[in-house]
């Protein structure tokens, strides 16, 4: 039954944020649109919920249970960015907004980029921790609870690896081509980017900050 509910919750992301940044950009509705989008985390509560209330019911834990804390984490971490990586590009195609800037990838700029994603799986292993820990407590300190350890050295085992491949593009660092630029860094926040270059004419959304609606 959790895994169904895992399934939901990552089809329920996609849908109410595609719903919220369609409302927001084709429909010119920011407010309704930006509404919608803060519904996107009552998608996690709505799982962290489901998860604890079967395991309150005297569910065996199981892998599907580490699994939902691990994916809890990881959204939790993840979201905003994948938030506003989604929402650069719905202003993009759909308002008239600039093309937003793709990562970096040589040199420095590359490193700073993959530390900046492991910082994300950080916080996500943290939280991740942090519910299986809960889930634990819930089910008591007996050996029904070494399933959700075990999933707590999955955790770990995730954040090191990550680490691993960001350290990797500090020690080599990939040189940039000739004539072409090393620092890309992370897409513009959406709204925010829609002004365009310095001294362009402004696009749809610069046009709708303008006039104040924004």
């Amino acid at each position: 039954m959790i895994v169904s509910f895992i399934v939901a919750a990552e089809i329920g992301f996609w849908l109410v944020l595609g719903a919220g940044l369609a409302v927001r950009y084709a429909l010119r509705r920011p407010r309704l649109g930006g509404a919608l989008l803060l519904c996107v985390p009552l998608i996690d509560v709505l799982l962290l919920t489901a998860t604890a209330l079967d395991l309150r019911r005297g569910a065996e834990p199981s892998g599907a249970h580490g699994l939902a804390a691990l994916y809890l984490g990881f959204t939790v971490a993840y979201g905003h960015y994948l938030v506003r990586w989604a929402d650069g590009h719905a202003a993009h195609r759909l308002a008239g907004g600039p093309r937003p800037r793709k990562p970096p990838r040589y040199g420095t700029a590359r490193a700073v980029h993959e530390w900046r994603l492991w910082a994300m799986t950080l916080v996500a292993a943290a939280i991740s921790l942090a519910v299986l820990q809960g889930m634990i407590w819930v089910v008591g300190d007996g050996e029904r609870g070494d399933p959700l350890r075990a999933w707590q050295g999955t955790a770990l085992r995730v954040l090191g690896i990550h680490g691993l491949i960001a350290l990797s593009y500090s020690v080599w660092r990939k040189k940039a081509p000739e004539g072409e630029p090393a620092a890309g860094g992370f897409p513009e926040e959406g709204p925010g980017a829609a002004g365009g270059a310095p001294g362009e004419r402004p696009g749809a959304v610069g046009r709708e900050r303008e006039s104040g609606r924004w």
